[in-house]
């Protein structure tokens, strides 16, 4: 029993863990918080990128009759929305610790900018944003390759997910739906 306790854990918390692209010590602070800088078309209109993406509305599909069909299929008991298994790649700060969930974060939003870059709590001031070096040191990932996207990206689209074809994964093409750079010279 303690043995199947342990793979449980192994399974859902710690995938979770490396999917919100966090140590799990700062706080979420949610998109919108994220959004009040990376609004304008200086910063490339980032949160606009993320609103028409499927990112933003991944929580929403956990709501679906398709969804739960989906959940069901793979042997869950539980609708997909609530579903560990499904949570953990379709909600940033999913399985983390309550405290680190700020007051304006709100699991809704679905895969959100701290998914990938980390929970925001501590670098998300303009006087860190500025400098990329403190940025990181307070949470902040970037990444220099699309190599390094693509291994991010690889945590939920894989062969866990059971919507996922690896035929048809192209991670260049799925970078190019969601693309997000700073503009050139900004």
């Amino acid at each position: 029993m303690l043995k199947k306790l342990a793979l449980l854990i192994v399974f859902f918390a710690v995938p979770a863990m490396f999917a919100q692209g966090t140590d799990a010590t700062h706080e979420f602070v949610g998109a919108k918080t994220c959004g009040m800088c990376h609004h304008s078309a200086k910063q490339g209109e980032q949160l606009s990128i993320w609103e028409g993406s499927a990112h933003a509305k991944a929580y929403e599909t956990l709501k679906t009759a398709e969804a739960d069909k989906i959940a069901k299929d793979k042997g869950f008991t539980t609708k997909a929305v609530e579903t560990e298994a499904c949570l953990k790649c379709h909600v940033s700060g999913h399985g983390v610790d309550a405290s680190l969930i700020g007051k304006k974060f709100k699991v809704e939003d679905g895969v959100q900018c701290e998914t990938c870059h980390g929970a925001g709590g501590d670098y998300k001031s303009l006087k860190v944003m500025k400098d990329e070096k403190s940025s990181v040191e307070k949470g902040l990932r970037v990444f220099k390759t699309a190599e390094d996207r693509e291994a991010l990206c690889k945590e939920c689209h894989n062969s866990e997910s059971p919507t996922f074809d690896a035929a048809k994964a192209n991670f260049t093409e799925m970078w190019a739906k969601i693309k997000h750079d700073i503009p050139s010279g900004k």
